[in-house]
């Protein structure tokens, strides 16, 4: 045998096991894709067929205490259009430009731009949805969605919020609770052939959406109708900036109303609720809804003047430095270190015991109160009363305590902390401090939210909220409330008086920085029955035009109101010998 012939024959051998094992690899292949990626790739086979449309899910409800609907939905439609369907294009975007109210230029770009699908205009009313879909185009999809909706308009707007595009929470309590009203989003999944085209013989995919969650509140939609009211009126009259009232159960923190005006439209929350006197770039126009947007019972500090005197009474009682008789002097003014410091008495009060000072809104008295207690148990005092941290309150962006260190109070600094100058808070974190010198000692939450809800409004899961118990004693609290009583009963709050009823309260004037420039914030907390607390309120108007004074301006508001709801919360009054008569 040549050694030729043995050549060729390896050759064909090698080529042969080559050929050999190109096939096994090939079937192994073969066998890899058909059976370990068969899944996968029928999967990817689907996804080139399918064409996938997402169903919207229905925003939770939100309603007022007593069950009625203050933020719902409206349907609305969002029309869209399949390259790959359209057939008519110029008929398409002669139909779509006229009813959307679109340039056609406009609607032509999405209409010839090659993609499985694109969004002409979302939020489309329903009734030109319908129209839309009468026309009966091919490629063009008119889908149901939904449209945030607040039957109210303005009322609450800063609390409420409202949603984006997206049906998605941007401020207020929509955002605040977006993981329960939210819902879930549903899908349709439709097949087409290879060119795109729906193919009507095949039963479509569709996954349903999940609605969201209702949220109760404790804001009462009459409460707060009737504190606009009284809000924009004194608004009006005295041509202030803006003007906050928030009233609450100061026993568990339950807000019944929360009024900054002016509001805005919640169904409009883009467009300003005043006029522009002269153009603006989109990004000022911007800003000035932002600041329309803000919340200024708890977005904004400011400082508190002379209702924080009842802090440092409740620091003097606690502390044992004074009693409700102490006797004091009023000269018109006290001197602390080197600085002359005024009372807004300017020949003075005279002889007072520490009950009428508070009644007087004596500074010297209270300067006099706030030294002796001294900085670190004052500073203690405000901690244990919340204002040293932000109250918990379920909004978002709310401020906190803008105050010095400690270290930096020197004599002067807390003399002026004593009558509320010389640091900022935010109204609610007053109020909520002055809930726990007025309910026996018990630091709570201040919250909108009582819980989830049905369709009927009726509670079906109860939201708890931390209270700390104890941050003062009961007995000095029994006694601040006398004394806030006597307050408006005969001294500087006697505008807040109600008649049939004992109201406990306090008056601020405060200057706004910097001093002397004649901007004012007048304000009043006012809380009832004086005895046994079952609401209490706070009036704050930002630099009222003319006379400023709390007592004059701030108090009637707040009287005006407690004499349209003590009534209708059911909460008794005194009993006087009129009263006795009428019931014999």
């Amino acid at each position: 045998m040549n050694k030729s012939y043995v050549y060729q024959r390896k050759k064909l051998f090698i080529f042969i096991i080559g050929i050999i094992i190109f096939v096994m690899v090939l079937i192994g292949r073969l066998a890899y894709l058909m059976l370990y990626m068969s899944e996968h790739y029928n999967d990817e086979a689907v996804k080139l067929h399918e064409r996938e449309r997402q169903i919207k899910a229905a925003r939770g409800k939100i309603y007022d205490a007593n069950g009625t609907v203050i933020a719902s939905n409206s349907t609305v439609c969002t029309v869209s259009v399949i390259y790959s369907q359209i057939t008519e294009p110029e008929r398409v975007i002669e139909v779509l430009s006229s009813e959307l109210g679109i340039s056609q230029e406009t609607v032509r770009k999405k209409v010839e731009k090659f993609s499985s699908r694109e969004k002409i205009k979302s939020n489309v009313s329903k009734e030109i949805g319908d129209k839309i879909r009468e026309y009966d185009l091919d490629g063009v999809k008119v889908d149901e969605d939904y449209k945030r909706y607040y039957p109210y308009g303005s009322l609450a707007s800063k609390v409420l919020g409202f949603t984006g595009g997206d049906n998605q929470g941007i401020i207020g309590l929509e955002v605040e609770y977006e993981e329960y009203l939210k819902g879930t989003d549903g899908e349709i999944l439709t097949v087409t052939d290879a060119r795109g085209v729906e193919l009507d013989y095949v039963v479509e995919n569709r996954v349903e959406a999940v609605p969201g969650q209702n949220v109760k509140l404790s804001i009462d939609v009459n409460i707060q109708k009737y504190a606009e009211q009284a809000a924009y009126k004194v608004l009006e009259e005295k041509q202030a900036n803006y003007v906050s009232i928030i009233a609450m159960n100061p026993k568990n923190g339950e807000i019944y109303c929360m009024v900054n005006a002016p509001e805005f439209d919640l169904n409009n929350p883009h467009t300003l609720n005043y006029e522009l006197t002269e153009e603006v770039t989109d990004e000022e126009y911007q800003d000035l809804l932002n600041k329309m947007w803000r919340n200024q019972s708890i977005n904004d500090t400011y400082e508190p003047g002379s209702t924080f005197k009842i802090i440092t009474a409740t620091a003097g009682l606690e502390n044992g430095v004074v009693t409700p008789d102490s006797s004091f002097n009023c000269p018109g003014y006290k001197m602390v270190e080197d600085r002359r410091i005024k009372c807004h008495k300017v020949i003075g009060h005279g002889p007072e015991s520490f009950t009428e000072a508070t009644m007087n809104s004596c500074n010297p008295v209270f300067m006099e109160v706030g030294l002796r207690v001294g900085a670190e148990k004052y500073f203690e005092n405000m901690e244990n009363l919340g204002l040293m941290e932000k109250t918990g309150v379920d909004l978002p962006g709310e401020a906190g305590t803008i105050i010095h260190k400690l270290e930096n109070v020197g004599l002067v600094e807390l003399a002026t902390m004593s009558f509320g100058q010389s640091f900022q808070i935010t109204p609610m974190q007053l109020l909520r401090a002055v809930c726990a010198v007025i309910n026996g000692g018990n630091l709570v939450t201040p919250h909108f939210a009582v819980g989830l809800a049905d369709d009927e409004g009726n509670l079906t899961e109860e939201f708890s909220y931390p209270v700390e118990e104890g941050v003062i004693s009961g007995e000095t609290s029994e006694t601040m409330k006398h004394i806030l009583n006597m307050v408006v009963a005969e001294g500087g709050g006697k505008n807040g008086q109600v008649e049939g009823y004992n109201i406990g309260g306090k008056t601020a004037t405060s200057e706004k920085l910097p001093r002397g420039n004649g901007k004012y914030i007048s304000s009043y907390i006012g809380f009832a029955p004086a005895e046994d607390p079952e609401i209490i309120a706070i009036c704050i108007i930002d630099e009222p035009v003319g006379i400023y004074y709390g007592g004059t301006i701030a108090a009637p508001v707040i009287a005006s109101l407690y004499e349209n709801i003590l009534p209708y919360l059911g909460i008794q009054g005194v009993e006087t010998n009129d009263t006795k008569e009428e019931g014999n």
